[in-house]
């Protein structure tokens, strides 16, 4: 099993961040995994009717299919590589291992409207 799949499994089985997992998610991810820690921990990773969506500092990015919308996904990495994530891609798939999405009864593009 590769590191990648290491740390979405022992995260799936536990639930929770802990330091080992925490750990794994640095060695593979370095700052990426970081960002993406932070980001689950300040609530910013959104599910809505039609899109899960991550607060970024400067813009929204919408994650879907474990691709996003951000220009690191498009330009500098290699979709068909798992290790290969942004940190939005990477706050998601941490997010739903240990319940941390923030649940929103509404359609994305009603929130667009408001912005």
């Amino acid at each position: 099993m590769s590191e990648e799949a290491d740390w979405r499994a022992a995260l799936s089985a536990a639930g929770e961040l802990s330091g080992p997992i925490v750990d794994a998610i640095l060695s593979v991810h370095g700052d990426r995994g970081r960002r993406a820690i932070e980001a689950v921990s300040e609530e910013r990773v959104k599910q809505y009717r039609d899109f899960t969506v991550v607060v970024g500092h400067e813009d929204e990015y919408i994650i879907e299919d474990g691709g996003c919308t951000c220009k690191d996904a498009e330009y500098n990495l290699d979709p068909a590589d798992p290790s290969q994530r942004c940190w939005h891609a990477l706050a998601v798939d941490i997010a739903e291992r240990i319940d941390a999405v923030d649940h929103h009864d509404m359609w994305y593009s009603e929130v667009r409207e408001f912005l």
